[in-house]
């Protein structure tokens, strides 16, 4: 229930809207009757000042530089948590006692492996394939595979499907790895923990033993953790409104992976280190720090800055800790790459201009510096953000299905085509 009204003006007409009191953020103007009551939409493109849902999942403030999973600052979970129990909060509302871990653990790990002849399937694609059109493909493909979990009415099944979702991603995403660059498959392992068994899975081969290094996998397991959930972004939207029409969920989750691979989204990362690699050497650093500050440049540094946190981006605090310990323990002084980031980094904090405008260097910026200390090559930044958001997506897709209120997604428009006119044949145009 609303605790105050809006009063609307149109001409000689008022109409009342009710404002809606969230448990936190600013207040919402409840509009959904206003078109029956008026005849007008509201036009807002790209809904940034559109509420589409109701959701207890994450809550961000921008301006204070604030993210957190059901109330839980981002912080406190990357530092005391690891990203399954992360999982079981977004995905049930609550941490886990010692009991329900064990148990959601031990479901996820069970689930690991993928079905035999889903290894043909990547036979189809080309050597060279995008890892992401890869996973797009196969992802969206599980509903041929997994006919018990597509019945999206039914609560069970929906269950099914999360954790097949949580557990096989990760599978998926580095048998998509290690297809593009000529290795064999690698099994998933049940000894080893979530990032451990990822790690093993991209980097493993069947010739000779390999052991992940726990520093390695804690980071790992922090990116996984920082990316979970970030609200109603563009991918979690494209999720929600694929599964306003009923879709499985792994159409939906596909859906969601090609919705993230875009530059402006998922592909921010994998952005920002080509750019890194197309300044060089710091001596270039100048260069373009100038062209960035030139407005008539397009040129723009990626990986500073954030469309959602005007302050600071709180999941940048925690990575920037994750890449100074991964540069540290691997030892990696002289990779010219890596030495343009650095540098870079120091002058956006010192900068005035940085200052002024907030281009703070995000979590784009340094998840894409660890993944690159690691050995990832940049085209596996977004399968593995999509790796980590496959939890969130999946979490807001259930809080979705089971809302009263869902409906099928029907966004409005402002026609500002041609008005009616007649068909004419060809003879007379």
């Amino acid at each position: 229930m609303a605790d105050k009204i809006a009063k609307l003006r149109i001409d000689d007409s008022e109409y009342d809207l009710p404002v809606m009191s969230p448990t936190q953020g600013p207040d919402v103007l409840d509009i959904r009757k206003l078109y029956a009551q008026a005849d007008v939409f509201t036009f807002d493109p790209g809904f940034t000042s559109t509420a589409s849902c109701e959701s207890k999942i994450t809550y961000i403030d921008g301006d204070k530089g604030e993210l957190w999973y059901r109330g839980y600052p981002i912080e406190q979970l990357a530092a005391k948590s690891h990203y399954l129990e992360v999982c079981y909060l977004l995905l049930y509302g609550e941490l886990p006692t010692q009991q329900q871990m064990e148990d959601f653990e031990t479901r996820v790990t069970r689930h690991t492996m993928v079905h035999e002849q889903m290894h043909n399937f990547f036979r189809g694609f080309r050597r060279d394939a995008h890892p992401m059109a890869t996973l797009v493909g196969v992802i969206g493909a599980m509903s041929a595979f997994y006919h018990d979990s597509t019945d999206v009415n039914d609560p069970w099944q929906r269950e099914v499907a999360a954790i097949r979702l949580i557990a096989k991603v990760p599978t998926i995403a580095a048998m998509a790895y290690k297809y593009s660059i000529g290795q064999p498959f690698v099994y998933p392992r049940n000894d080893l923990d979530y990032a451990s068994n990822f790690l093993h899975m991209c980097f493993s081969v069947p010739a000779e033993k390999y052991e992940v290094d726990p520093a390695l996998a804690r980071a790992m397991d922090r990116i996984f953790t920082l990316h979970a959930d970030h609200e109603q972004n563009a991918s979690t939207s494209t999720v929600r409104l694929a599964g306003s029409s009923g879709a499985n969920p792994f159409a939906c989750i596909a859906a969601g992976i090609a919705c993230l691979w875009g530059p402006a989204h998922g592909g921010a990362n994998q952005a920002c280190l080509e750019m890194l690699r197309e300044i060089g050497t710091v001596d270039r650093i100048p260069e373009y720090i100038a062209r960035a500050k030139d407005k008539s440049d397009p040129f723009k540094l990626m990986g500073f800055g954030h469309r959602v946190y005007k302050n600071f981006d709180p999941r940048a605090k925690v990575m920037k800790e994750s890449a100074d310990e991964v540069l540290d323990l691997l030892g990696i002084k002289d990779n010219p790459t890596l030495q343009v980031a650095k540098e870079l980094e120091k002058i956006a904090l010192e900068d005035p201009y940085f200052i002024e405008k907030k281009l703070y260097p995000n979590v784009d910026f340094y998840s894409g510096i660890i993944l690159e200390a690691m050995g990832f090559p940049t085209s596996m930044f977004t399968p593995i953000f999509a790796l980590s958001r496959t939890v969130g997506w999946v979490a807001q897709w259930k809080e979705m299905i089971g809302d009263p209120q869902n409906k099928i997604g029907r966004p409005r428009q402002l026609y500002v085509g041609n008005v009616k006119r007649d068909y004419k044949d060809v003879a007379d145009r």
